[in-house]
């Protein structure tokens, strides 16, 4: 008689924070009981991601499966159906030389980041051909942006470390994406510890910071605080930066889940050449406070969310440093409601939010009957949105419409986005969207007035309709994508120089400006063996402006941009990376001649001496060595090796070669 035997399955029903590769010796099958509850909180943070929602309240709880990292999160959609395009991840940025956030958004070839200064201390974020002042910066997913200048819309009290990931996102409905939005996300690098860290180097440079986050159940909390100062790289470019930051989130089965976060930054810096490039004295002292809070609550198969916000804040700018010129006080606020369901025929999303902004000024705005304070002017504006969206998935094709309307003092404008997505294998995706977009004249376009400037009160909003299509690829640990994209663009707000106005620049929005951009990046990651991470990334464009005045700065874009990133380990605990920038810019700028002493050249009738320059390509080059054992990890960095002589605006010098190092202790997890 033949004996059958059958094979005894071994079921484990509790997760513990314990391997089970061990299990694999014993060549038995292994399954977990409480499989598909985890699946149920995995499966709507796939779904979200495949329909453009990226999850912007992502934290902290983990479970360890054979060293395998899996957090929970509760997808919160934003107000795209455009499938968001990562930009940074923690990952890509922790063994790279990069302190700042403007530093890694450098390599980033659908950002042109122009500085003014060292380390960040000032620095316009533009996307894809467009401006800062058309970019809308979103912090966890929370719409911070400045209402007076794009110049402080990405001054937030936040470090790099305690960003996850930074993505861009498309087809924003709503007032002030017009090129597009950066969404920041933060979290805690684990779910409890501590991380302590001072750095120190060149010109003065140091500092240090100290985070920390701490997880009970569904409740937690996370915090960081820094410094970081310098003497600066030549006169008048000293800085000091605080940042404070905190997130807190949770839930209970019958209120919902809660997440605020608040922070506070204190800025003051020396501004030689920024706004005027023939005066080294200028300076500028920044305060920022901001707060939000947002609930989110299923009620069955409906989820309903509301979030508040707030933001603060106060400028200063000297065009003699110890001299006040301009001071700005500027108050944001905001709240926003949305209802999200799914049904048979996909998932249909409708919401509505409501802003407004107010600024005290010495220079921007109405006069004032009565003086506030210093302040002798002010203006404030509402603005709200309604909107509408849905999505639908198949089994390899997704499909997405959003409608709205903008409300604004200029009326009311209609807001649209379409998009579709397919997939023809695993590893392969393609989209195609095409989405319009708006921004208002900051309160600077409206008010700014100067010897140099004229302004003008009567500017009204530009709007965009934006094509674009892209391409990914991954296998393994390699990865390819390219972007292409065009946009339309009316109604464009920039300074026009006008001689019939006494040789001063005009505010003025007569233009339309076509933008056409490609790119294309490269790469291969792997979490062993020698070579950790090479990629290439290539960023094209070029636009077409139809008007013939001369214009200050929006055509003054990155034609060209080359960024490369290698990363090696070796000696077990030493890692090596070395990143590579080319940069061509597209434009010119006035050049004021000096003599051998630095002196400001002039005419017989006292008039300073210039020169129209065309910008000129770069390459840099910065590299970190760093040694990691335990909790503890050193490392050494050299930014512009090359010591490359370069600018991003016209006649403000940038740092050369700058040498820095530090060490890192974290503590738990």
């Amino acid at each position: 008689m033949k004996e059958i035997r059958t094979n005894r399955i071994s079921r484990f029903r509790r997760w513990t924070r314990k391997g089970w590769a061990a299990f694999a010796s014993l060549h038995r099958r292994v399954t977990i009981g409480v499989l598909s509850v985890s699946m149920s909180i995995l499966l709507p943070t796939a779904a979200a991601a495949r329909m453009g929602m990226p999850d912007t309240l992502a934290i902290s709880r983990t479970v360890q499966v054979d060293e395998v990292d899996v957090t929970a999160a509760l997808p919160v959609p934003v107000r795209s159906v455009v499938p968001s395009v990562p930009l940074l991840d923690r990952d890509a940025v922790a063994a790279a030389p990069f302190q700042t956030l403007e530093s890694a958004l450098r390599s980033v070839p659908a950002v042109d980041l122009r500085e003014r200064g060292g380390k960040g201390v000032q620095a316009d974020i533009s996307l894809r051909g467009g401006s800062s002042d058309q970019t809308m910066v979103l912090l966890n997913g929370i719409d911070f942006t400045d209402a007076r200048t794009g110049h402080q819309s990405h001054a937030l009290p936040v470090d790099l470390d305690c960003i996850s990931s930074v993505e861009l996102l498309d087809g924003v409905t709503g007032i002030g994406a017009f090129a597009g939005a950066v969404n920041l996300r933060t979290r805690p690098l684990r779910p409890t510890y501590l991380r302590a860290e001072g750095f120190g180097g060149a010109y003065g440079y140091g500092g240090g910071s100290l985070s920390g986050a701490v997880t009970e159940g569904t409740f937690s909390l996370f915090a960081a605080a820094s410094l970081r100062r310098s003497d600066g790289y030549m006169h008048n470019t000293d800085f000091r930066n605080w940042n404070t930051y905190v997130r807190m989130n949770g839930s209970t089965p019958r209120a919902g889940f809660f997440d605020f976060q608040g922070g506070f930054q204190d800025r003051a810096f020396g501004s030689n050449g920024f706004y005027a490039a023939y005066n080294p004295d200028q300076y500028e002292k920044t305060r920022t406070l901001l707060a939000s809070l947002r609930w989110v609550r299923r009620f069955g198969r409906t989820e309903a969310s509301a979030a508040v916000r707030y933001r603060k804040v106060f400028d200063r700018y000297d065009w003699t440093r110890g001299t006040p010129l301009n001071r700005h006080n500027t108050d944001q606020c905001g709240a926003e409601f949305r209802v999200v369901r799914p049904w048979g025929w996909g998932t249909t999303s409708a919401g509505a939010d409501w802003s407004y902004a107010h600024i005290f000024s010495t220079n921007l705005g109405h006069p004032l009957a009565v003086p506030h304070g210093c302040y002798t002017r002010a203006d404030a504006r509402h603005t709200g949105h309604l909107w509408i969206s849905h999505a639908k998935c198949w089994k390899r094709f997704e499909a997405a419409g959003s409608a709205g309307a903008a409300l604004s003092p200029y009326g009311t404008a209609a807001l649209w986005s379409l998009s579709g997505g397919y997939r023809p294998s695993d590893g392969v995706r393609l989209d195609l969207s095409v989405a319009s977009s708006m921004r208002l004249p900051t309160f600077t376009d409206l008010y700014y007035t100067s010897p140099a400037q004229l302004n003008n009160p009567d500017l009204g909003p530009e709007r965009a309709v934006t094509w674009s299509l892209g391409a990914d690829l991954r296998q393994g640990g390699w990865s390819a994508s390219m972007h292409l994209f065009c946009r339309d663009g009316r109604d464009i707000i920039d300074w026009v120089w006008r001689p019939e106005l006494g040789d001063r620049w005009h505010s003025e929005q007569e233009s339309r400006l076509v933008s056409f951009g490609a790119e294309l990046v490269g790469g291969y990651r792997s979490g062993r063996g020698a070579v950790r991470r090479a990629t290439l990334s290539y960023g094209y464009l070029t636009q077409s402006r139809r008007s013939d005045v001369i214009v200050s700065s929006s055509m003054d874009y990155m034609r060209h941009k080359v960024a490369l990133l290698f990363e090696v380990a070796f000696l077990r605990r030493c890692t090596f990376v070395l990143t590579g920038t080319l940069c061509d810019r597209y434009g010119g700028y006035t050049y004021y001649l000096r003599d051998a002493d630095g002196e400001l050249l002039t005419d017989g009738s006292g008039g300073m001496l210039t020169e129209r320059r065309d910008f000129r390509p770069y390459f840099l080059v910065d590299a970190r060595l760093s040694w990691e054992k335990g909790v503890v990890r050193l490392y050494v960095d050299a930014t512009n090796l090359t010591d490359t002589r370069y600018c991003d605006f016209g006649g403000v010098p940038l740092p050369g070669r700058w040498l820095t190092g530090g060490a890192v202790l974290t503590i738990g997890g």
